[in-house]
């Protein structure tokens, strides 16, 4: 039985994909993926002409015979990509649908990192949940702790905190959130990603409800965050106001990002994980 929020079937599917950058930030560590620079891979790039210093063991004796002139062969360099994951486990987040999707898009990228031989740090604002592996032999450990983070239930803001939870650099990050924050939390921490990774995208997670509320009539209202409770009377011009101010938010949000050259995508939780990631991850190219 598998004991991972991953089917079967789809961690066989995604174990064919793998994170797309343009970013020239790399490891300095051998890895799957190809850089600007040559080295000696088994990828052929092109010849230069020999220069003193060079490694006659990379003169090609048959452009020689032609041309009766010294040229070496050069290969791309290998170079390992490094991919940090930031787990939004704030109270907000704690919705059975959305914490479930949010773990299992968490665990999709981290496994196609793996798997590509290149290194993963993961990490949420809670202690003791930091993992920094390198490689394939890791990927079912990385899938184990990931299923097993329990409940949500850091009281603070994610965005004021998040920080505390961020590796030094790294070639691509992902912020995996609800965005629910208060934006000028969301402008101040966004502002200070791009010293982190040249490459920083935003998977904004929701539900369905909270897009298109469904509640009518008397309800008491609890803030999973901060536990304040509101009586309200829910008519259609509140919930035509709800979806006014969200959809203001969302388009503020999305502003801020483009401001700090962060890309975003908004998931929803209900159209499962395959959804997101043959559809909207792999249409917008974030991977490949």
């Amino acid at each position: 039985m598998n004991p991972f929020i991953l089917p079967d079937e789809l961690i066989s599917k995604i174990g064919r994909l793998s994170v797309a950058t343009s970013s020239k930030l790399r490891g300095h560590h051998k890895g799957s993926h190809r850089s600007f620079r040559f080295g000696s891979s088994l990828d052929f790039s092109d010849y230069r002409e020999y220069a003193q210093g060079d490694d006659v063991r990379q003169v090609d004796w048959n452009v020689y015979a032609r041309t009766e002139k010294y040229y070496i062969k050069r290969f791309l360099d290998e170079q390992e990509m490094r991919v940090h994951i930031l787990l939004d486990s704030s109270r907000s987040m704690g919705e059975e649908k959305k914490w479930l999707f949010a773990r299992q898009i968490a665990c999709a990228l981290g496994f196609m990192v793996l798997n590509r031989d290149d290194r993963l740090s993961f990490s949420t604002i809670e202690k003791d949940s930091f993992f920094r592996r390198k490689g394939a032999a890791y990927r079912k450990v990385f899938l184990q702790k990931v299923t097993e983070l329990e409940e949500t239930s850091y009281k603070g803001s994610f965005a004021k905190n998040a920080l505390m939870a961020m590796p030094k650099d790294c070639t691509v990050l992902f912020v995996v959130t609800d965005g629910l924050e208060p934006l000028e939390e969301w402008e101040q921490f966004f502002c200070k990603l791009p010293r982190f990774s040249g490459d920083v995208r935003c998977i904004q997670i929701a539900t369905k409800e909270e897009i298109n509320p469904t509640y009518m009539g008397d309800v008491r209202l609890i803030d999973v965050e901060t536990d304040e409770q509101l009586n309200v009377s829910i008519s259609n011009k509140v919930l035509e106001e709800y979806k006014r101010e969200r959809e203001e938010h969302e388009k503020v949000f999305r502003a801020i990002c483009q401001r700090f050259g962060i890309k975003t995508l908004q998931l929803v939780a209900e159209d499962g994980i395959q959804q997101a990631i043959f559809h909207q991850l792999l249409t917008n190219r974030w991977v490949q």
